[in-house]
């Protein structure tokens, strides 16, 4: 385990955290304050305990330029208003004008540092401007989980610098994702659904050694039912991946573990189409048809799969569930963990966006807040963000 906040004294030291404040913004206003929200108790904790705090974060993807679209002034804004105190935007994350803000601190204040990645040499983790930025600290925490599988300056390259150690939001992540990994309760279920393919093979290969069954749905399903044989029209099939995917299906037999696919999908000539959808047999799916989400007969059947679950780990979509039209499948996926008495996280991106809309995040054991990093976690890869981190 790595060593967090609570291990660490920061009464009057100047603290450097890195926060995941990649947070939508439209006409100026924050859409979705979520990723502020999750970052609350770390600062809080800081700012109690005494500390100086020096909040970084990137914001969109500005290619290392100046681009005002992407300024964190709003999020400092959010910020001020969160915690009932101000939180200076600095205009800079580096440079004579960081220093001077962070030299006006006092214990108990924070301060919003610009965007890191309007220098380009945050993404290419540059150790001159690694060292700079963590000179504007004394301890350096990362709770940004969203951006741990990226070894970029402000993620891992500070940690060189300076005692590193996670906040509670990483701290949260590596309990909740590490203990499905390490010591699941049995049945173990892994649900994995998605459009690629080709991003879930690593994911679908470190958890076939350690789940008793295991959900194919979303887009993805379609390549299993041609390497197994079906006949799926105009879905979407990765044909690189059919050999793989045989490959996993032979693997799941040998392992005696439970592999379920689609028995049934709601279909129609595109996404597009004005037309009602039709139900067909998923591995019987006519020449102009393509699968956009799992059917009834399969949410039945996936439902009963579930059911005597102690442990389940969900990543990606049973369909495109932005179209309400095929958004069946994934509701009454999360509506059925929503449910269960067991262990239920789902690994952040298009499955967590799903349940938040859906109203069902608060019967979710754990939510990840990491989509590229949760999947990353889950292939069983080592992350730079938190490798970098002291161990307890």
């Amino acid at each position: 385990m790595k060593k967090s906040v609570r291990d660490v004294d920061v009464a009057g030291k100047r603290v450097l955290v890195r926060c995941d404040f990649n947070v939508p913004i439209k006409d100026g206003m924050i859409t979705d304050d979520s990723r502020i929200v999750k970052s609350l108790p770390t600062i809080r904790y800081l700012l109690e305990q005494g500390a100086r705090v020096v909040l970084c974060s990137h914001r969109g993807r500005p290619k290392g330029e100046v681009n005002p679209k992407y300024s964190l002034a709003p999020v400092a804004a959010r910020l001020s208003e969160l915690l009932g105190q101000p939180v200076p935007m600095v205009s800079d994350c580096v440079g004579e004008v960081a220093h001077k803000a962070v030299e006006a601190l006092k214990p108990g204040q924070a301060c919003l540092l610009e965007n890191v990645r309007f220098h380009p040499e945050e993404e290419k983790n540059d150790p001159a401007f690694a060292k700079e930025l963590a000179s504007l600290g004394e301890i350096f925490v990362n709770d940004a989980f969203g951006t741990a599988h990226r070894a970029h300056a402000s993620t891992a390259g500070v940690a060189n610098y300076l005692p590193a150690v996670c906040g509670f939001l990483i701290e949260q992540e590596l309990t909740a994702m590490g203990g499905i990994l390490e010591a699941p309760q049995h049945p173990f279920v892994a649900m994995l659904g998605g459009a690629k393919v080709s991003d879930k093979i690593a994911v679908l290969e470190n958890l076939l050694d350690k789940v008793d069954a295991m959900l194919i749905g979303g887009g993805m399903a379609y390549t299993f039912l041609q390497a197994a044989g079906g006949g799926v029209g105009l879905s979407m099939c990765d044909e690189s991946c059919l050999p793989v995917a045989m490959e996993i299906l032979n693997k799941a037999k040998r392992l005696g573990v439970s592999l379920y696919l689609p028995v049934d999908a709601v279909c129609n000539t595109s996404v597009d189409s004005t037309a009602d959808p039709q139900v067909f047999p998923a591995d019987d799916i006519p020449d102009d048809m393509m699968g956009l989400d799992i059917g009834p007969k399969t949410r039945e059947l996936f439902k009963q799969a579930l059911a005597s679950a102690k442990t389940v780990v969900w990543n990606g979509p049973m369909g495109v569930f932005e179209d309400e039209r095929y958004a069946g499948g994934t509701r009454s996926m999360v509506e059925v963990l929503a449910n269960l008495d067991a262990v239920t996280v789902i690994g952040g991106g298009d499955s967590a966006a799903a349940a938040t809309q859906m109203g069902y995040a608060d019967r979710i054991t754990h939510i990840s807040t990491g989509g590229g990093a949760s999947l990353e976690f889950l292939e069983g890869k080592n992350l730079p963000g938190i490798a970098c981190l002291a161990d307890k």
